[in-house]
């Protein structure tokens, strides 16, 4: 199957090759969600066995984002090189086990190891995955990337249940991972055949690139946008479920309830995402995302009990919904640089929010409380507000040198 065969006469045609590459699409963000949602599901589990205080457990994870930032330089270029579908072949899979081994620590150090080699994989999948929804963006010739993050935030909601369930039924997180590492290679298998074989073929004249070289300036300032994004989402997938446990002292069994209703949220407003940004266009999109961030974390610090810090962190998921998607699909549409290296800029200044944001909480948390920690992180979305006026790239469809 090539690009070629998605050939259409009009935009009205049904071709099921093309259905079915969305869904295969569609299918392999799903499956990095549940990956990354089981982990972040069983984080308290985790920490509580461990018995590791705020500070140090924060320093910990601070290995998964160094990890994805390290390997970003390389990511870009394996799948420039050999494609993302091949380099998705084999990256996922090497995902799902370094999330089993996550449930086999017994110590601080381990955990650091592990979440590392967590974070490592992560990128490259992380790359190759967001490479294959631009494809299949240009192939429609239409906003479709939303959706596609909406399913790896759908999978976070079903990988939140699936914790849940876990933790009632009192399933070690050893055996809670393993259970998803054979949901995952079931839907790899399965949809393998039908992603996008898009390769980038530099035209000749084209300059080589160095492998490190000066970052493209419209590529970093939407990183920067990415940036305030993810330091909120970081501090959500790491630290609601201890937020709920200690701040809003939640029981036992409703202690994910915070990070369940941030990923419904997030996943409801990634799939209608493409809808408002025809309508009221990126920038005020963006600006709006902003505020609804800002005010979810402020509102759960003020109001820190069950009812009002779940609608909080509802807020939170409707308000970073939409900022990686349209800062991802800005970057692919780069005139002279090729999709997975644009990720690759975009994603390193972006993820730079989920290396300094977990672990800012806890040093925060551990000198003033967990609740001061969340307020600082609120005026990232301040700053997405009052920074996206100044970014012309967004007003167009292609982005150009």
């Amino acid at each position: 199957m090539t690009v070629q065969s998605f050939r259409i006469s009009r935009k009205t045609d049904i071709i099921p090759n093309k259905r079915r590459m969305r869904i295969a699409v569609a299918l392999v963000y799903f499956s990095m969600g549940l990956s990354f949602a089981s982990w972040a599901s069983r984080i308290p589990d985790i920490k509580t066995a461990l018995n590791l205080n705020d500070a140090v457990f924060g320093s910990i994870l601070f290995a998964l984002p160094v990890g994805q930032f390290l390997m970003m330089a390389f990511s870009g270029k394996l799948v420039t090189r050999f494609g993302s579908h091949r380099v998705l072949s084999f990256a996922l899979p090497i995902y799902t086990i370094c999330l089993s081994n996550i449930g086999l620590v017994t110590a601080g150090w381990q955990l650091a190891i592990a979440l590392f080699l967590f974070g490592v994989s992560g990128n490259v999948c992380n790359i190759s995955i967001n490479t294959q929804g631009i494809s299949a963006e240009r192939l429609y010739d239409r906003p479709i990337m939303s959706s596609f993050h909406g399913s790896w935030s759908l999978a976070g909601f079903t990988g939140a249940l699936i914790g849940l369930a876990m933790i009632n039924l009192k399933v070690p997180p050893y055996w809670h991972f393993v259970t998803v590492i054979l949901i995952v290679w079931i839907i790899v298998w399965i949809n393998y055949p039908f992603l996008v074989r898009a390769n980038h073929n530099p035209a000749k004249g084209e300059p080589r690139r160095k492998f490190f070289g000066k970052p493209d300036k419209m590529l970093v300032q939407l990183g920067i946008i990415g940036f305030c994004s993810m330091a909120s989402e970081g501090a959500m997938f790491d630290w609601s479920g201890v937020y709920f446990k200690d701040v809003v002292h939640a029981p036992a069994s409703l202690v994910i309830l915070g990070y369940t209703s941030f990923m419904i949220m997030m996943a409801t407003g990634r799939f209608v995402a493409d809808y408002f940004t025809s309508k009221i266009g990126r920038k005020l999109l963006l600006q709006i995302c902003g505020l609804i961030i800002s005010t979810g974390l402020f509102t759960s610090v003020l109001f820190p009990y069950l009812i009002p810090a779940t609608i909080a962190f509802m807020l939170v998921g409707i308000g970073v919904s939409s900022v990686v998607p349209t800062v991802y699909s800005a970057a692919g549409r780069h005139s002279k640089i090729p999709p997975g290296i644009a990720l690759a800029t975009v994603s390193s200044v972006s993820f730079l929010g989920f290396l300094m944001g977990p672990p800012l909480i806890g040093y925060i948390s551990a000198a003033f409380g967990l609740r001061y920690s969340f307020a600082v992180i609120g005026f990232f979305g301040i700053g997405i507000f009052f920074m996206v006026p100044w970014i012309k790239l967004l007003q167009s469809e292609t982005v150009k040198s």
